[in-house]
């Protein structure tokens, strides 16, 4: 490891519909990314559960303050580690609706920072099933960054990721260095978009971009792409499982000192242009 490095681990798994077995595998995975010296682990979307049944998410969502979330507050105290929780369904609103959560806990076992989803996935995909994501969900409306032991986090999930805008902010109006994108990509989009999306998200905003997926079948009605990575701020993959459909980690180290000279020799803040001027531009 570098000197201005931190390690950071992405994890992969195939969610189901069991919360204890589903935390089985996150208590595992933590303890693998401690001993490799990570100071922080990222799960994907949905880590916690993915439901067989319609209303099944619905069902088990429960407030940030709920004992469910409260056993991965305890996982990260008791092993000195920080978790970036992707998707955790907390209990929204009303009965009919939760809210897409990403909650970042330090080491202390505390709630840091929480990011709720912005953009739903309502889509049509041809050869696949439909998804509309805004049945059962309550889409966010902020934009949320937080400091970490790896860096200052900008936070998103899944579908955020076709959404440059949000990068954009994240990194020029929040200074983000490290981009999450916890993920359950579909396989028709994964194949098709999901590497070329975030290798472009980091390039364009010169972040680290550490992008933890569902992997697998989670039931007969769904499956996951995978392809778990960890991308440098200059576009290149740094970590990348061997196996795409296994559950497992992908470490790699947070080089501030290659963040910096990245921005430093090409200072794309600098020459980027203001909101203003593309209001003003003639077209």
């Amino acid at each position: 490891m570098a000197v201005n490095s931190v390690r950071i681990a992405a994890a992969q798994m195939t969610s189901i519909n069991d919360l204890a077995s589903n935390f089985a595998t996150c208590s595992r995975l933590v303890k693998e990314a401690a001993s490799a010296g990570a100071k922080m682990i990222c799960f994907p979307e949905s880590f916690a559960f993915i439901g067989a049944q319609d209303g099944e998410s619905l069902k088990i969502a429960q407030p940030l303050d709920g004992p469910m979330m409260q056993q991965y507050c305890s996982l990260a105290r008791e092993s000195s580690i920080w978790l970036s929780l992707g998707g955790f369904q907390e209990k929204g609103p009303d009965e009919q609706h939760l809210f897409n959560t990403h909650v970042v806990i330090d080491d202390n076992g505390k709630i840091k920072s929480t990011y709720k989803k912005i953009h739903l996935f309502d889509v049509d995909i041809a050869g696949e099933r439909s998804y509309k994501e805004s049945n059962i969900t309550e889409a966010g409306n902020n934009i949320v960054s937080v400091d970490s032991p790896v860096g200052r986090l900008g936070l998103t999930v899944c579908y955020d990721l076709r959404f440059p805008e949000l990068y954009q902010q994240l990194r020029f109006q929040h200074e983000a260095q490290v981009l999450l994108v916890p993920a359950a990509f579909t396989v028709a989009t994964g194949q098709a978009h999901w590497e070329i999306l975030l290798r472009a998200r980091a390039i364009e905003t010169q972040c680290y971009v550490i992008a933890a997926a569902q992997t697998g079948k989670h039931n007969d009605k769904r499956q996951s792409y995978g392809e778990t990575l960890i991308i440098d701020p200059w576009g290149t993959v740094v970590g990348r499982l061997t196996d795409r459909l296994s559950t497992g980690i992908t470490v790699a180290d947070i080089d501030f000192s290659l963040l910096d000279s990245i921005r430093t020799r090409m200072p794309i803040a600098r020459h980027r242009k203001p909101i203003e001027f593309w209001k003003s531009a003639s077209l």
